[in-house]
């Protein structure tokens, strides 16, 4: 259960540094549309949180099984697939959540090497 914690604050903490340093990541409230499960969102921190927080159940729960499946890829290219692992997950982000806009592959891949490195040094 502390480890699902710190996955979700170290989620919330990627994209928020993704939003702030790497061009063409941008988070916004869309007026009107930015209810999920009954909740109104309105600020744009709200937001943060609540794909931060989807991003940190992924991240736990899913991107094992992902990283179990792919063991044989990862092991060709020394590791670099969990890359374009992080890169399928933001994306999947980026598509489910109008909010989240990133638009380019070098915000993508900027924004999942932020991802990757903060999970690095949160399995440390």
């Amino acid at each position: 259960m502390k480890n699902l914690f710190w996955q979700i604050l170290v989620s919330i903490l990627a994209i928020f540094l993704a939003v702030k340093f790497v061009p063409g990541v941008r988070l916004h409230v869309i007026p009107g549309k930015s209810v999920y499960f009954g909740i109104k969102f309105t600020q744009d921190w709200q937001i943060l949180i609540f794909i931060g927080i989807v991003l940190g159940l992924i991240n736990f729960f899913i991107k094992p099984i992902l990283k179990f499946v792919t063991l044989p890829l990862r092991i060709l290219t020394f590791g670099l697939f969990s890359l374009i692992i992080n890169m399928a997950i933001i994306f999947f982000l980026d598509v489910i959540f109008p909010e989240l806009e990133i638009s380019g592959i070098s915000a993508l891949f900027f924004t999942s090497l932020i991802v990757g490195i903060l999970n690095l040094f949160f399995n440390l």
